[in-house]
């Protein structure tokens, strides 16, 4: 059965079925798995070189069977295998690269010297091995150029590109994230399924402090405009997340809540204001009033 395939066709078909199965198996993200692990092009090659190891064992094995051969059945054994190639064309550029001499005419350039009876071959090297070390000394003369006569990007210029353009897709990824929010990026959530979460988590944690309706009881009053730790949308994070004053304030909440439930707890806090509670308790800390941002005037 393997006449009817050569080993120009057999080893190509094998090489990329193994290929085929490293990038399934392999999640190596948008590029090949070869480049993103050097490893698995090692182990590529190393397959590689091992297929073409073993075919040509088999041809040689092939090659010494054909010499116990009589001429009769060594002709018709070749003429049998030159039938099988279909694609004739192709047959013609792979004994082109591979330059060796039919076994007809190996007599031609067999050396004088012998040891022990074996003879040896004066063979040229292999067109495909001598076009493959041209290829590799002009790719060097190219690379040489780019990285070191033009100063072409690097790889650690490259490493630096891709670490910058990480550092924005997180940046835009936590926009979206609300899990991943902190005392440096909340801002006050207003959409009511984030309100309702808070409202749920404020009447289960909350209630025995600071009363439903926020007017405060062992905790402070959360509907007056005086705060003990500041009444903007950070600082209420931060209060919740990390605790209230040490030794007579609130425990911090970091440990039973997520940083998303922090955040619509402390958005929820923030609707008290103004409301009027069943039995207010007296203002506590200072008057707290937002500071004008950067493209605002203060009022005279």
């Amino acid at each position: 059965m393997r006449h009817l395939i050569p080993s120009w066709v057999r080893v190509p078909i094998l090489f990329f079925i193994i290929f085929g199965a490293v990038e399934y198996f392999i999640d190596s993200g948008e590029k090949p798995a070869f480049i993103e692990y050097p490893s698995v092009l090692l182990f590529l090659l190393l397959v590689l070189i091992i297929l073409i190891a073993i075919e040509a064992i088999i041809n040689a094995l092939e090659n010494v069977m054909l010499h116990k051969l009589d001429a009769e059945a060594k002709a018709r054994f070749l003429a049998e295998k030159e039938q099988s190639y279909q694609f004739t064309w192709l047959t013609r550029i792979y004994k082109k690269l591979v330059g060796s001499r039919p076994i007809e005419e190996e007599g031609e350039i067999i050396l004088d010297h012998n040891y022990d009876g074996i003879k040896e071959l004066d063979n040229s090297l292999p067109p495909w091995w001598l076009y493959g070390f041209y290829a590799t000394i002009i790719f060097a003369g190219i690379y040489l150029l780019r990285f070191h006569v033009f100063d072409g990007a690097g790889q650690f210029d490259e490493l630096e590109t891709e670490l910058a353009e990480a550092r924005m897709a997180i940046e835009e990824y936590k926009k979206t994230a609300k899990d991943l929010v902190d005392v440096n990026t909340v801002e006050v959530l207003t959409e009511a399924s984030d309100l309702n979460a808070g409202k749920s988590i404020f009447q289960t944690n909350c209630v025995a402090c600071h009363m439903a309706d926020g007017g405060g009881g062992i905790g402070p009053n959360l509907t007056d405009q005086y705060w003990i730790l500041g009444g903007d949308i950070k600082s209420i994070f931060h209060t919740v997340s990390e605790g209230g004053r040490s030794g007579k304030g609130m425990i911090a909440w970091k440990q039973q809540l997520k940083p998303l439930e922090i955040a619509q707890v402390a958005s929820y806090v923030l609707t008290f204001q103004g409301t009027t509670p069943a039995n207010p308790k007296d203002p506590e800390g200072e008057l707290w009033a937002e500071e004008p941002a950067e493209n605002e005037t203060p009022e005279n």
